[in-house]
């Protein structure tokens, strides 16, 4: 916190011109300026704006943990039955929404043949018989072993709606 002392501030006194041959004559005034403080209302504002500026980064920490996650379209914008993107790759724990754009009905289902080793495929595959039929409908799932895991949508898996994700 800054505070102001008393202090005595010399100010010169000027009585204007003077002609020749008159005397010098030299006044100083002294003033003395009391001393000030920050008030009260000015310190409860900066704890108003600490206290924003907490929520702010809170809010920027809670969104940058939302942006830990890839959002992967069922469905072409143009009407293509395709994942979109058919192929990425994704940290472990990262979460990965899967989410209804065009075509459906569609789900998602992983290949028991083409995930790493010891991963049950009905834990992270939608059941046979859930489908999303409406737009912007999501399903979710956190893949965590490394490696290279295949999915299809089965009712469009003869057109080709296959994908690929690789867990680096």
């Amino acid at each position: 916190m800054a505070t102001v002392a008393s202090t005595a501030v010399a100010i010169p006194s000027f009585t204007g011109l003077k002609s020749a041959g008159a005397t010098t004559s030299r006044t100083i005034t002294t003033a003395k300026l009391p001393a000030t403080t920050i008030p009260r209302l000015a310190i409860k504002a900066s704890l108003k704006q600490v206290g924003a500026a907490v929520i702010a980064t809170a809010a920027t920490a809670m969104l940058a943990g939302n942006a830990m996650a890839i959002e992967i379209l069922l469905g072409g914008d143009d009407g293509s039955l395709a994942f979109v993107p058919g192929s990425f790759s994704v940290p472990p724990g990262e979460k990965i929404i899967f989410k209804n754009n065009a075509g459906f009905p569609h789900n998602v289902l992983f290949d028991e043949d083409e995930v790493p080793a010891g991963v049950d495929v009905s834990k992270i595959s939608m059941s046979g018989e859930d489908l999303l039929n409406a737009p912007g409908e999501t399903y979710s799932v956190t893949l965590t072993e490394k490696g290279t895991y295949s999915f299809y949508c089965s009712p469009h898996q003869g057109a080709g709606m296959v994908g690929k994700v690789t867990v680096n």
